[in-house]
């Protein structure tokens, strides 16, 4: 066992992202879904700052949109899977700074945890490698493995095995959160589809077409669900539409949605309009590429 003593501070950003198209394609034994993705990273952005702590021990204080702070959070888990597999001996004092909204849809939790095993990694000097980094970010959830770069990309699997699209245009984006939660596992296990295998080759096809036409790809197959339930989700996307935007869907299992702006005036007038319109938490923020 490696017992670690030297000191250490560190602080990173851990992006939201953003699925442009999200087609389920099948289901495992396990409960876990297998798709066909395109993901985007955006900065709206939670902020981590790790420090040694009392031996031992790892501990948690968050602020900012309302998360437990005990081993129930995916970052301290992140946290004890990188220390044991590396027997790294190590107190540990973790501050989250939750900036994206909760069980939104926005890969928040997820991005905190690739956050915590790539900042750990750099601090004692790389123990795992990438292919180790990956396997151990599955591991902690579907979303993971895609925020260890945060490139635009197309995901399959349950979303780690991740294909970089080149070129990816930059976009801004308009978020907007309604005021309530959605349970992920609560709108997969109303879906109901006809699952196919054929939507990894449209997808390439879709974003190999020019002149590229992002409406041409928007889709998400949970959205209908959602929508069933939630209407609001339908409003939101009209809101967005009827603001300029090129074209709008939920992100996930919602119950965000966003609409995508070709500049940063677009995008911010339409924040301005949609905020007098009491929707929900709304930013407007770049894409990162």
């Amino acid at each position: 066992m490696r017992v670690e003593t030297h000191s250490f501070f560190k602080s990173v950003k851990a992006p939201a992202k953003l699925n442009i198209v999200l087609k389920i394609t099948g289901r495992r034994e396990n409960g876990y879904h297998d798709l066909a993705s395109v993901m985007v990273a955006v900065n709206l952005c939670d902020q981590l700052e790790l420090a040694p702590g009392p031996p031992g021990i790892i501990s948690l204080t968050s602020f900012g949109h309302q998360v437990p702070d005990n081993e129930n959070n995916i970052v301290i888990k992140a946290a004890t899977a990188f220390l044991s597999q590396t027997d790294i001996n190590l107190g540990l004092s973790i501050k989250l700074t939750k900036n994206i909204p909760v069980a939104a849809g926005l890969g928040g939790g997820s991005s905190d945890a690739a956050s915590v095993l790539k900042s750990l990694n750099e601090i004692f000097d790389n123990p795992l490698s990438d292919q180790e980094l990956a396997l151990m970010a599955v591991g902690l959830g579907a979303d993971v493995p895609f925020f260890l770069k945060s490139r635009p990309s197309i995901a399959r699997g349950i979303g780690e095995i991740l294909e970089p699209i080149e070129n990816w245009p930059q976009f801004w984006y308009v978020i907007i959160t309604p005021p309530f939660m959605v349970s992920t596992s609560w709108v997969y296990s109303k879906l109901k589809l006809e699952l196919t295998t054929q939507e990894y080759s449209n997808i390439l096809q879709k974003l190999q077409k020019r002149p590229f036409d992002i409406m041409n790809i928007l889709e998400n197959d949970l959205e209908s669900v959602v929508c069933l339930h939630y209407p609001v989700i339908e409003g939101i996307k009209k809101y967005l539409l009827k603001t300029g935007s090129e074209g709008a869907l939920m992100s996930g299992s919602g119950p965000s949605v966003f609409g995508i702006f070709k500049s940063k005036d677009k995008a911010m007038q339409a924040k301005r309009y949609l905020v007098s319109q009491h929707l929900g938490f709304i930013v407007a923020v770049e894409g990162i590429i």
